[in-house]
């Protein structure tokens, strides 16, 4: 596996228009990457809470990767290092995964709307996409807080057939047909959406961010507050602490240092809710 580096007109490129795609990035590795993905399904009942899939609903597992030691190995590949540390910075974040089988269409939305500090999402998709089944799309530039165009659109995407009479998979945006071992990045902030997409469609995510400020904690500890309705207790997966080494503790360290909150409010989510999230 030879060296790989963002150059400047990529990172030019992601801040512009909010995205990344890097064609055949993970070839090499993406028969034991679906192999894991699968393992972990079948050891979790092979579906949403426990239960098998239906091809109903989409089915969501929090803390993913970290619940699997090759899936976990992801944080340490130097590819997926190099394009965080390049966009995020070399003390970045490592914020968590969630595994999927999405089910049909998955309307326009943004991840978070972050105005200071950049959170980015990795995506892996394990089938062969197409603009007609289940593609991510992306709306290039919707990702910049204070943007006209941007705070225009963060209020109008869900309603395209009111404002603009077309539907959703009709607004202008860019498709990303993949295939196994594709990899697409991008900023939380950027309208995304797919569409026509079957039963079972497999997807799992790595989300990373910049180091938080000191002055900042208490937004980190409000953003980690969030994992309380997928009923999750810690930052991570034991799996992904277990097997951390030094390199990998760097980018686990911060956000394990203020989810001592997270155990509480996640028994009160079981109280109150009759599943965990779904996404």
């Amino acid at each position: 596996m030879s060296a790989f580096h963002l150059t400047d007109q990529q990172v030019s490129f992601f801040h512009t228009f909010g995205y990344l795609s890097f064609s055949g990035l993970m070839t090499d590795c993406i028969d034991e990457i679906e192999s894991a993905f699968e393992a972990l399904w079948k050891e979790n009942g092979g579906g949403h809470n426990g239960q098998p899939h239906d091809g109903r609903a989409r089915s969501c597992m929090a803390q993913f990767i970290g619940q699997s030691e090759r899936l976990s190995m992801l944080l340490d590949d130097p590819r997926i290092l190099s394009i965080a540390k390049t966009l995020l910075g070399d003390n970045f974040n490592y914020m968590g995964s969630d595994g999927n089988y999405y089910v049909g269409d998955t309307g326009w939305h943004s991840d978070g709307w972050h105005k200071e500090i950049l959170h980015i999402k990795i995506a892996f998709y394990l089938d062969p996409l197409t603009r007609d089944t289940g593609c991510l799309c992306v709306i290039p530039g919707s990702h910049l807080p204070g943007d006209d165009y941007a705070d225009s659109l963060s209020q109008k995407t869900s309603k395209s057939q009111e404002l603009w009479g077309i539907s959703g998979k009709q607004v202008p945006a860019v498709a990303f047909e993949t295939r196994p071992g594709d990899i697409v990045c991008f900023n939380h902030n950027i309208k995304h959406a797919a569409f026509g997409g079957g039963s079972r469609r497999r997807m799992f995510t790595m989300n990373c961010c910049q180091r938080y400020p000191e002055d900042r904690l208490e937004d980190l500890r409000n953003y980690i507050s969030g994992g309380a309705r997928f009923w999750v207790e810690r930052g991570y997966g034991e799996t992904m602490i277990r097997t951390a080494g030094s390199e990998r503790m760097q980018h686990l360290e911060q956000k394990l240092a203020n989810d001592g909150h997270l155990a509480g409010l996640s028994r009160q989510a079981r109280e109150t809710m009759s599943e965990p999230s779904r996404g």
